[in-house]
């Protein structure tokens, strides 16, 4: 059976959610392979509105199994109070239907002081963060002095790795002019979290390898986008982690040959949270057009997201880098009402024409776009649920992005809810 890895081709926000919990009903387990809780999926089922940040999507529907990769790192008091406020909406959830991998790191509330102390003295480049410690923990994590889930089932194991951690804050602390950490108010807080989180801890590198030797569909869930990968974004105004395809493997614990289709994301235009280049970015009319039509308010953050048209160059970009097999097109609708519509196709670099944006930042900066013109539609595409829905010229719009992209269009979303969607190409299919 098919396993497809879903993954923003954008800078994340480009409806992720709804397109997981849309393919989460061909699934039988949806994973999340990376990020934190600054990553936001809104879902609107029935009219339900759900938000969710370290759940993975599929929690929302039932009789799936729902994961929390290794690749994850997790603040377990927000998963509690996330758990709790899902719980409440109708939605049940179980250690039957959660999993947390044991060796998932732990966002603990000094990562986020850490965060927020860094972020508001940093006058020479702000990176925009969400202040949630997602980037503090990932560094201990690659500083071998994170805590992991499996830890705090052993009390002299938990201690261990506090006290190693606390060597290393304790002095970058210092230097930012923060308290030291209250050793013992940290341990007694993760003690009287520490069952509600364990109930949930398994091997999941085991249980999805057995899975995938059962015949099981599993679906990987990625946040973000793969213009904040830490190795292939916008560096340095990207996230901490690998957003790519090529996580999900590692960010679960299977290899790479159980990937059978990579979706990739992607928005009909282009929108960026926080700060870092932005080659198509519109500080016009047509920019607020496409804020408002699109409410373009991040689900984490409530920031304002900066829009632009659509950049061709980008995404070709980051298809390539994550070996995307097919896009899915969102917010198609909000384009709705446009007399034109332009596409990045290129940039223009200190008079050099370039097909790709640059890895160095300051020529990033310097890029400016090449447009191609199409004509817009006037009629609603609002709601389209076939290619018959949808007026001649939205469909020679989505057309001409595949071929911009040199990536077929797998599916279309034309609105929030669930069922709006246009399936060109199954992923799931073999």
């Amino acid at each position: 059976m098919a396993n497809v890895v879903v993954v923003g081709a954008q800078w994340g926000d480009e409806g992720k959610g709804k397109i997981v919990d849309w393919l989460s009903e061909r699934a039988d387990v949806i994973a999340r392979f990376q990020g934190g809780h600054n990553a936001g999926h809104t879902l609107v089922v029935d009219g339900e509105v759900y938000k969710l940040h370290a759940l993975p999507s599929g929690v929302v529907r039932g009789g799936k199994l729902s994961v929390i990769g290794n690749g994850v790192v997790l603040d377990p008091w927000h998963l509690i109070k996330e758990i709790e406020t899902i719980r409440a909406q109708g939605v049940s959830i179980t250690p039957e239907t959660l999993m947390i991998a044991e060796n998932t790191p732990l966002i603990l509330p000094f990562h986020g002081e850490l965060d927020r102390a860094r972020e508001s003295q940093n006058s020479v480049a702000k990176i925009g963060t969400t202040g949630r410690g997602i980037g503090p923990c990932y560094e201990d994590k690659v500083g071998r002095r994170v805590i992991r889930v499996a830890d705090l089932a052993d009390a002299a194991t938990l201690e261990l790795r506090l006290d190693r951690a606390l060597v290393h804050h304790d002095a970058l602390r210092r230097g930012l002019g923060l308290e030291p950490i209250k050793r013992d108010e940290v341990l007694a807080q993760l003690r009287e979290i520490s069952a509600e989180i364990l109930q949930y801890a398994a091997p999941v590198w085991k249980v999805l390898n057995e899975k995938r030797k059962a015949g099981k569909r599993i679906l990987f869930e990625g946040a973000q986008g793969a213009l904040l990968d830490i190795d292939f974004g916008t560096y340095p105004f990207v996230t901490s982690s690998n957003v790519i395809a090529g996580q999900a493997a590692t960010g679960v614990g299977v290899g790479p040959g159980a990937i059978d289709f990579v979706l990739g994301i992607v928005k009909a235009y282009t929108t960026r949270v926080g700060e870092g280049p932005f080659p198509t970015e519109l500080d016009d009319a047509d920019g607020q057009r496409l804020g408002e039509r699109g409410h373009e308010f991040g689900t984490t953050t409530g920031r304002k997201r900066r829009c632009g048209w659509f950049d061709a160059c980008l995404v070709r970009q980051t298809c390539a880098t994550s070996g995307v097999s097919g896009i899915s097109l969102t917010k198609l609708d909000v384009l709705d009402g446009f007399e034109t519509l332009k596409i990045c196709v290129g940039y223009e670099l200190d008079g050099k024409s370039l097909d790709y944006l640059p890895t160095a930042a300051d020529e990033q900066a310097r890029c400016t776009p090449v447009y191609e013109e199409i004509e817009g539609w006037s009629e609603s595409t609002e709601g389209a649920r076939s290619w018959a829905d949808l007026p001649a010229q939205a469909i020679k719009y989505v057309r001409r992005i595949e071929e911009l992209i040199e990536c077929p269009v797998a599916l279309v979303s034309t609105s929030p809810e669930r069922e709006d969607t246009i399936l060109v190409t199954d992923p799931f299919s073999d």
